[in-house]
């Protein structure tokens, strides 16, 4: 082959000469066709492809074992070994002739995949690496044997991970490697149910009322239980609802209320109405959903002179209005009409149902926090909250597990329901004291695993907490983005994909958690 490459370099080389002689002679050149050269295979491709055959093996072989099971075949082949020392080594032959077959150390009935030169070493490890200085034990001790280096690189592990993991413990006897296989690679395939600690995944999205901002401060923001629409409701005297899409979204309607600055706009349960209470008012305006209609009305048999916080019970039956002295208001959304009162020692701060509307948890601003029966209205439990000077706020997750109290030092405190409820003096889970100011708002998300909570005394003082694990997100808020002003109120929608915050600034400032697919 290099022969004819010269042999055709040569020729070429007599044609250029032609040319440049005819050109002498003053006749027209004459185009040449010159023949491509076939090449061969490249010498270099061939040798990869032998060194692939030589490491990987045939493809058509491997698809060959694969479809006449040759699995079964080399299970059966697993304790015994025929060692082969390539062409140019000697087999060893016993009286019969036949090859000499040696046994392998197996594991469990498994024989191992390769064998270290490094660890069938004997030689001991020496410590004064700078790697390997936290083992030593002693001042002494500069060296250690390999078997001793892997108990105590063992022990180091499982130490430092809190006992051994579900991954790294031995499974059955009868397990196969494709057994654990499966379960593994289950796992990666499937996405994950619960919420990591560590960096949250969160988008920020444009204002949910930027199609109709606000000039003055938001006091409430709320998601509709079913559909993807957000209540903002202010000092602006009007009831927005907006559609919530992660985008600009749009505006849906927008209701105004005559000399009427909203303290407090909620959907109830069923999402068919819409409850407001404003700064200073008796009374309380109702929008129906459905009919379009819009009424106040005023709670028959109360002497209070302002109606402004309320809670409305998970089923839709009541309405709950703290009043003053510690009172607590019990009245019926279909009649309107008083139903009981409950008086705590202090003035109430705070109060939430339970997720089956048969009880309720208020907290006065002593920092008493009482549990009542709502059908008798008799006090079930009472225990005082943990370093608790002045209560603020109080919130409970949706499936009633857990109960958090924030104070007037920024101090929030986490309780269990089963420890609460059993004893006097509970200890909070944890003490939660990431805010530097008094704590104003506490959300829980509706899987009860993220906690919000908020200080309406300082800018950017809002906080996500991973309920699980008690540890506070810390990439929220977001870096270098200063737009949390006094946030107000915080909601989460119904399946925890997004998260509004209300600020001082007129904005409903909208959050996606990526974690969770649903609105």
């Amino acid at each position: 082959m290099l022969e004819k490459a010269v042999a055709a370099m040569g020729d070429t080389g007599a044609v250029k000469k032609k040319r440049s002689g005819q050109g002498d002679s003053g006749e027209a050149p004459v185009k040449i066709r010159r023949k491509k050269l076939r090449r061969g295979p490249s010498p270099i491709g061939a040798i990869e492809r032998c060194l692939e055959q030589a490491v990987f093996g045939d493809p058509e072989d491997v698809l060959g074992a694969l479809r006449s099971g040759s699995a079964s075949h080399s299970a059966e082949q697993d304790d015994i070994a025929v060692s082969d020392e390539g062409d140019h080594a000697s087999e060893e032959s016993d009286n019969e002739g036949a090859p000499h077959r040696t046994r392998r150390r197996t594991v469990g009935g498994r024989q191992p995949a390769w064998q270290d030169e490094d660890e069938a070493d004997a030689a001991p490890v020496d410590l004064r690496h700078r790697f390997r200085r936290e083992l030593v034990r002693g001042a002494g001790e500069h060296t250690l044997p390999r078997a001793q280096l892997q108990a105590r690189l063992c022990s180091s592990f499982t130490k430092a991970m809190g006992g051994t993991p579900a991954w790294a413990e031995q499974g059955p006897a009868g397990e196969t490697d494709e057994d654990g296989l499966d379960m593994g690679t289950g796992q990666l395939l499937r996405a994950p149910y619960t919420l990591a600690p560590g960096p949250l995944h969160i988008k920020s999205c444009p204002p949910a009322n930027q199609a109709r901002p606000s000039a003055v401060r938001l006091n409430s923001v709320h998601f509709h239980p079913s559909a993807a629409v957000l209540l903002a409701a202010g000092l602006d005297r009007s009831l927005g609802l907006f559609q919530v899409d992660g985008g600009a979204g749009g505006l849906i309607q927008s209701l105004h209320l005559e000399a009427f600055p909203v303290f407090r706009a909620r959907f109830t349960p069923d999402g068919r109405q819409v409850v407001a209470t404003g700064e200073r008012s008796r009374n309380i305006y109702v929008y129906d959903m459905m009919g379009g209609g819009l009424s106040p009305w005023q709670p028959r048999g109360l002497s209070e002179r302002w109606l402004r916080a309320f809670e409305v019970s998970p089923d839709g039956k009541l309405l709950l209005l703290p009043g003053a002295s510690g009172y607590l208001h019990l009245l019926s959304m279909r009649t309107k009409e008083l139903i009981g009162s409950i008086k705590v020692n202090g003035r109430v701060v705070g109060a939430v149902f339970s997720p089956d509307s048969s009880r309720l948890t208020c907290s006065d601003e002593e920092g008493s926090v009482y549990v009542w029966d709502v059908g008798s209205r008799r006090c079930l439990h009472r225990f005082a909250d943990e370093g608790c000077l002045r209560a603020t706020c109080l919130a409970a997750s949706a499936d009633g597990r857990h109960l958090a109290c924030g104070s007037s030092s920024g101090v929030v405190n986490l309780y269990s329901q089963e420890d609460f409820l059993r004893h006097s003096q509970p200890r909070p889970l944890k003490a939660l004291m990431n805010l530097t100011t008094s704590a104003s708002t506490l959300a829980f998300n509706p899987t009860g695993e993220i906690l919000a909570m908020a200080s309406n005394a300082m800018d950017e003082a809002v906080r996500l907490v991973h309920v699980p694990t008690l540890t506070v997100f810390p990439n929220f808020p977001l870096f270098r983005r200063k737009n949390i002003h006094l946030a107000q109120c915080m909601d989460f929608s119904p399946g925890s994909g997004f998260f509004a915050v209300a600020n001082n600034k007129g904005n409903a400032l909208l959050y996606r958690l990526k974690h969770y697919s649903s609105f």
